[in-house]
């Protein structure tokens, strides 16, 4: 399959619209470190699409007549300048798509229901949001663009301007990336995890613990081109492949102790990447050890199947299934909310995917 096949043959009708879509973020169980251009992961990853944590995108559509790509951005309200080059580039990656778009000008406005810098990934989100919102409008002009292939190129959209929010197009579980398990999988964009997900995974929780809400020193792109002659990047990406064969026959089962093993060992090895880089660099915190010191131990002493997942960040995801949350929430408000930037983490669970609003 080649990317030719999302090009649109939609041509402008010279009408406005208007579209409004909330799309969440995610949380990756398999982390995918290391990409080509443009926005090709080195390994498949699988995530857990989120419920509470969503972007919400608005966008307006105004015939211009010019032929090149016109937009405002306006986050929370307020007219941002500074988010153009990021918009630009993508709207750059997309146009040979949607080759109808030059034909508006989009004034987009958009909110996130999380704090900036929560450890909650809002690229995944905005994109994903925004992206939905393109589809919306090609969806007018084509309308016999069925749900499979609409959310399939609104996946393709999104992952050109960030990766990982090819995963926030459908939930509660998606894989992206070719891989040997999956015959659907594809580097182009993300697919569900179908039909034979384990009922446990469904509700699963994610309480997001804020150790560190300040900007990272290396941010994730930085971070992904320190893959390029990395010494242990071959065998982690065969690490990732390997993981995930292994996950997802576990998320069909239902075996929480194979799960909590091969979250973790993720969590970690994405972070022994960064400590082994050249230049090398280290984004967990002592609050983020400790916090994974006093899980592992809580763990043993109730065997109560609670586990954490990292992402490129010092913030920690604790993930329990549903059924024990009263359990899991009262020994982090006892026992970690005091290592969180002013005692603050944030409730969520597994969601369905995006949604038009």
């Amino acid at each position: 399959m080649t990317e030719s096949r999302f090009i649109s043959s939609a041509v402008s009708n010279g009408n406005p619209y208007s579209t409004k879509w909330e799309a969440p973020s995610n949380i990756a169980l398999i982390k995918y470190w290391g990409k080509t251009e443009p926005q090709l992961p080195k390994n498949p990853s699988l995530s857990f699409t989120l419920s509470s944590s969503v972007t919400t995108t608005e966008v307006h559509f105004l015939p211009s007549g010019k032929e090149e790509i016109e937009f405002e951005f306006y986050f929370e309200g307020a007219l941002k300048p500074d988010f153009h080059p990021k918009l630009n580039s993508f709207f750059e990656r997309i146009k040979t798509y949607i080759p109808w778009i030059t034909s508006y000008s989009l004034k987009i406005s958009s909110q996130n229901s999380f704090p900036h810098s929560s450890g909650i990934a809002s690229s995944a989100s905005a994109m994903a949001a925004l992206s939905l919102c393109i589809m919306d409008m090609e969806q007018t002009l084509f309308p016999e663009l069925s749900k499979a292939d609409f959310n399939q190129k609104a996946s393709f959209l999104a992952r050109l301007g960030s990766g990982s929010a090819a995963r926030s197009v459908e939930g509660p579980v998606t894989l992206w990336g070719k891989n040997d398990i999956q015959n659907e999988g594809s580097d182009l964009y993300a697919t569900p995890f179908g039909a034979n997900l384990n009922p446990l995974f469904k509700d699963f929780q994610d309480t997001i613990l804020l150790v560190d809400k300040g900007s990272k020193a290396v941010s994730s792109t930085q971070g992904h081109q320190l893959m390029f002659n990395h010494p242990f990047a071959n065998q982690r990406f065969v690490q990732a492949a390997n993981n995930l064969a292994d996950l997802i026959s576990i998320m069909k089962s239902g075996d929480l102790d194979g799960f909590m093993r091969i979250v973790e060992t993720e969590a970690l090895s994405l972070h022994a990447m960064m400590m082994t880089s050249n230049p090398y660099f280290i984004l967990m915190q002592p609050h983020t050890l400790e916090i994974i010191q006093r899980v592992w131990k809580f763990r043993k002493q109730t065997q109560i199947p609670l586990c954490f997942t990292l992402d490129a960040g010092a913030n920690v995801h604790l993930l329990y299934p549903e059924m024990i949350k009263d359990k899991v929430r009262s020994f982090i408000a006892d026992h970690l909310a005091s290592f969180c930037q002013k005692g603050q983490y944030l409730y969520d669970s597994v969601g369905s995917g995006a949604k038009k609003v």
